[in-house]
C-alpha cells in the first residue's frame, strides 16, 4: 500500500536541507526554519499543538514553536524526517489519515516560495487521496461563505460547499484543490467560474482551519 505521508514527508526533509533555514516559504512571515519547528512542535509536543487550532493556546504554542525554532537546522530537520512513534497524529495508526495532506501542503509552501516552480505530476492513486481531502476541506473551509459552490476535480468528483447566494465553481485538480482551500489560493492553480466579484471574494477569503 503506497505511503503517500513518508512519501511526501521524505521529500520535504531533503528540500528543507538543500535549501537552508532561511529560505521563503507561502506561510506569510516563515522560513523554511519557521516551518520545520511547526512540524515538530505538531508531533513532538501535545501540550502547544492545540494552539495550532486553539486561539486561547495560540500565544503558548507559538513561544514553544519559537523556542525549538532556535535549535539548530540540521536536528530540526532530523526531527521532521523521523516523527516519535508515541505521536497522536504519526504513529503507524494514524500517519497516513493524519499526514497525508499535512506535509503535501507544507511541502508545496516551499516549492512554491521558490522561483520557476511547477506543479508536480501526481501519481493517479496519491491524486485520488487528495481529492478526498479536497472534498472534506471544502464542507469545512466553505461553510460559511456566501455563495453556492461547486467543487470539481475532473475525473475525480465534484462537491457542493458553501451557505448560499451566488453560484461559483472552482475547477482543479486535487492536489491544487487542497491548496486553494487551505488557504494557498494565490499559489493554487485553480479555475473560478462565476460572477466577479463573489470569486474575488473568494481568492481572498481566509480558507482552512
Amino acid at each position: 500500500m503506497p505511503r503517500y505521508a513518508r512519501s511526501e514527508r521524505e521529500a520535504l526533509a531533503d528540500l528543507l536541507l538543500d535549501l537552508g533555514p532561511d529560505a521563503p516559504t507561502i506561510d506569510e512571515g516563515w522560513t523554511t526554519r519557521d516551518l520545520a519547528a511547526h512540524l515538530v512542535v505538531r508531533e513532538r509536543r501535545p501540550d502547544a499543538a492545540g494552539g495550532i487550532l486553539l486561539p486561547p493556546l495560540r500565544g503558548y504554542g507559538e513561544a514553544v514553536r519559537r523556542r525549538v525554532a532556535a535549535g539548530p537546522y540540521a536536528d530540526l530537520v532530523a526531527r521532521v524526517r523521523r516523527p516519535p512513534v508515541w505521536s497522536p497524529v504519526s504513529n503507524p495508526l494514524t500517519d497516513e489519515l493524519a499526514n497525508t495532506l499535512e506535509f503535501f501542503i507544507h511541502h508545496e509552501d516551499v516549492r512554491r516560495a521558490q522561483p520557476e516552480w511547477l506543479p508536480r505530476d501526481l501519481p493517479a492513486g496519491f491524486a485520488a487521496v487528495l481529492w478526498k481531502g479536497a472534498a472534506k476541506l471544502a464542507r469545512v473551509a466553505l461553510r460559511r461563505f456566501p455563495a453556492d459552490l461547486l467543487v470539481q476535480a475532473p475525473g475525480h468528483g465534484e462537491r457542493t460547499a458553501g451557505r448560499g447566494g451566488e453560484r461559483l465553481r472552482v475547477v482543479g485538480n486535487p492536489g491544487e484543490l487542497v491548496l486553494f482551500l487551505s488557504g494557498r489560493q494565490r499559489v493554487a492553480r485553480v479555475q473560478v467560474d462565476g460572477p466577479v466579484a463573489p470569486a474575488n471574494r473568494l481568492r481572498a477569503a481566509r480558507l482552512g482551519f
